[in-house]
């Protein structure tokens, strides 16, 4: 082999930056040797491995073929790293999860792998659907927990646990004596949703889609929490996982409305690159998620851990 692993790291650094300076902060390297690396691999090879314009790179039609292979290599070589260090090959994994996802049980996974694997090291993003996917395809993610659908062609999507959205109010609203509603009396309401590009907003255009009647929305919020808070405040009715309003419910703060004519079923997924090299510390981790999950039927019935 005439190129070096430092060759081929820095490569992926600027691959997923697109710009030497990044690659060097995240590689701890001067601008100079990450630029003297890059133009040597180059020049080993006599092929461009980036268009330049400017100051500005983007990868090639010959990078993209060799950036999933670059990024499988490193990865390899820094479990056997961490074999060799007597680390079990746990070593830094990077978890992208959507916004229920990330906030409700993300975080308890989190917590259970890195107390069973205290070498390891663990990065959670909390990023919408689009977000989660585009950023796996790039491969700056090594797992990705999804409430939304994937399409895309490089990835590969395993079901996870199912989960179900649910219409609420705040206890003070009309609605909230009935207990459930219509799709009409649904649409004379002011609503608060997740933004486009979220799982949540997804399902629930999707329930909407055989019918003609266009919701009223008076807010769009990009975090749960946010929209929970607005509905309680009495500007509208929302829509969102029962796993978030689990506690709402039973304090009595929020109220759910019963809605038969949509359809609000959905499933959690697991998401990677179909070339990502499948590293313990990500079947671990799946393996925590799928233990957590075990013998329920819906994700608002798992039981959380209870903090003294």
């Amino acid at each position: 082999m005439r190129y070096s692993l430092r060759q081929i790291e820095v490569f992926v650094a600027v691959a997923r930056h697109e710009s030497v300076s990044r690659a060097a902060a995240e590689l701890s390297l001067s601008q100079s040797a990450t630029s003297t690396a890059l133009a040597e691999l180059e020049r080993l090879y006599d092929n461009k491995l980036f268009d330049r314009f400017g100051k500005t790179l983007r990868i090639n039609e010959l990078g993209q073929a060799l950036l999933p292979q670059a990024v499988e290599l490193i990865e390899r070589a820094a479990a056997i790293a961490s074999l060799l260090e007597g680390r079990a090959g746990y070593g830094r994994l990077r978890i992208g999860a959507t916004l229920t996802i990330g906030n409700y049980l993300a975080t308890l996974v989190v917590a259970d792998f890195l107390k069973r694997h205290p070498e390891g090291a663990v990065h959670l993003k909390v990023e919408n659907t689009t977000t989660i996917v585009a950023q796996l395809a790039r491969h700056e993610l090594d797992l990705g927990l999804i409430e939304g659908t994937c399409r895309h062609p490089d990835l590969i999507v395993e079901p996870w646990v199912a989960d179900e959205l649910v219409v609420f109010c705040a206890p003070s609203h009309p609605l909230a004596k009935q207990g459930r509603a219509t799709l009409a009396e649904l649409t004379k309401e002011s609503w608060i949703v997740r933004e486009p590009g979220s799982g949540t907003r997804e399902t629930l255009d999707q329930a909407l889609r055989h019918h003609h009647s266009a919701l009223n929305i008076r807010l769009e919020l990009e975090h749960t929490e946010a929209i929970k808070r607005a509905v309680e405040f009495g500007l509208g009715i929302a829509c969102i996982s029962r796993l978030a309003l689990r506690e709402a419910f039973r304090r009595g703060s929020l109220v759910a409305i019963e809605t038969p004519e949509l359809d609000l079923r959905r499933h959690f997924h697991f998401l990677w690159h179909s070339r990502k090299f499948q590293t313990a510390g990500m079947r671990e981790f799946v393996g925590l998620c799928r233990t957590m999950t075990a013998g329920i039927e819906r994700s608002d019935q798992i039981e959380w851990p209870v903090i003294p």
